[in-house]
């Protein structure tokens, strides 16, 4: 049945290469099947100079597997070879029809494509404006169906140019829609993250309450003492969680020139901190920005490395072309490459954390990349062969003038 249809058929692969064709479509390529199948469309049929056919043909394919559903391609220039005269182009005009073969779960697993050629109409048309001048009634009622073809192939194009347009208007909703769901989910999960999260402590909170107002022997300065310890944590959350919220909003704060190199030393300086401390900072390294969020990113930068550092920190400051860079080491037992990226999203805490590190948040490593980006800076985890290795890319503030 396919080898005997009247129009010029292919079949093609998920990766655009020819699985089949009729005699048709051998005869309206110039080309044995033997040359066609296992071969990619466009490595045969490259198009000409001006590349629109193949530009046309190649989203016209890709539409049909993203949507699985058929795509009509009209009037479309696209120029083949002259057969036996490699290099050589002849021009064509085709009408295309791609239509989607879906396999288990709709998943498209082959297309059929039909061109139908058109040159000899688009000829017609050209050797009509270029007639002789001599008009007999034969020739008026000639040229005014030429006329209309005419009309009709320009109301053709300015309708596969609308449908294009229509198409990326289309494509641009179902990308917005996309993104505001992942945003749906993304705050539904941090609503989810934050009663979890807030449900431990005010439990703790209200259990120490009950016992010290139902049990007359209970320590009240130990049970006071236990509830506060419940609150601050409780505390902690929430002041995390709206300075996330003010970051999400793009909340404006005042900035000003800050010494980099500056405000890290001045940090360690004043930080107590278990562990040995090696720190290696360069003179200076100017950045503009929040002076109060950047030190909240590096405070946090500073306790994650002393969470997980088993007897050593190591923080350097550099210049690197037009970026400040900060990085902060630990030697603890680091963290798998599959879960780095994990670890900035919120309220993510690796099982062993929740054990070492009860009183945590999982918020701290969230608001120090967000505070990074508010920057137009960068914050990643790096390679090491030992522990963590945190590092902050910042612009650098230009000179003055």
């Amino acid at each position: 049945m396919f080898e005997v249809l009247p129009a010029p058929c292919a079949v093609l692969s998920p990766d655009l290469e020819f699985m089949a064709v009729n005699a048709r479509y051998e005869k309206a390529a110039g080309l044995p099947r033997e040359e066609l199948i296992g071969r990619e469309i466009f490595a045969v049929f490259p198009g000409g100079p001006t590349g629109e056919g193949p530009q046309a043909l190649r989203a016209s394919l890709e539409r049909v597997l993203a949507e699985g559903q058929a795509d009509v391609l009209a009037l479309q220039r696209y120029d083949v070879q002259v057969p036996g005269r490699p290099g050589a182009l002849q021009e064509r005009y085709w009408n295309a029809v791609n239509s989607p073969l879906l396999g288990p779960g709709g998943r498209v697993v082959q297309i059929v494509h039909q061109a139908e050629e058109i040159t000899e109409f688009i000829l017609q048309l050209r050797r009509a404006d270029h007639g002789s001048d001599q008009r007999t009634l034969r020739d008026a009622l000639a040229e005014g169906v030429a006329a209309m073809e005419a009309e009709l192939f320009v109301r053709a194009r300015e309708l596969e140019q609308t449908n294009q347009r229509l198409r990326q208007a289309q494509a641009g909703e179902r990308s917005e829609a996309a993104t505001a769901r992942r945003e749906l989910q993304r705050q539904r999960q941090v609503v989810a993250d934050t009663s979890h999260d807030l449900r431990s402590p005010l439990t703790g909170l209200q259990t120490r309450l009950q016992e010290a107002l139902t049990d007359p022997d209970a320590d009240s300065r130990k049970v006071l003492h236990a509830a506060l310890q419940d609150a601050e944590k409780i505390a902690d959350i929430v002041s995390d969680l709206l300075e996330l919220a003010r970051l999400d909003a793009g909340t404006p704060t005042d900035t000003e020139p800050v010494d980099l190199c500056r405000l890290v030393r001045d940090m360690l300086e004043r930080r107590p901190c278990r562990h040995a401390l090696d720190s290696d900072l360069a003179p200076s390294a100017p950045v503009q920005g929040s002076r109060s969020r950047l030190t909240r990113l590096l405070d946090n930068l500073l306790a994650n490395a002393e969470r997980h550092a088993r007897t050593r920190i190591e923080v350097t400051v550099t210049t690197e072309g037009d970026h400040a860079v900060a990085q902060i080491t630990d030697d603890g037992l680091g963290i798998p490459a599959g879960e780095r990226e994990a670890v900035f999203r919120r309220f993510y805490r690796r099982a062993d954390a929740r054990r070492t590190d009860p009183g945590g948040t999982g918020l701290g490593l969230a608001i120090a990349r967000q505070t990074a980006e508010a920057h137009h800076g960068t914050l990643h985890i790096a390679d090491h062969p030992t522990g963590i290795r945190m590092v902050l890319r910042l612009p650098l503030s230009p000179p003055p003038q």
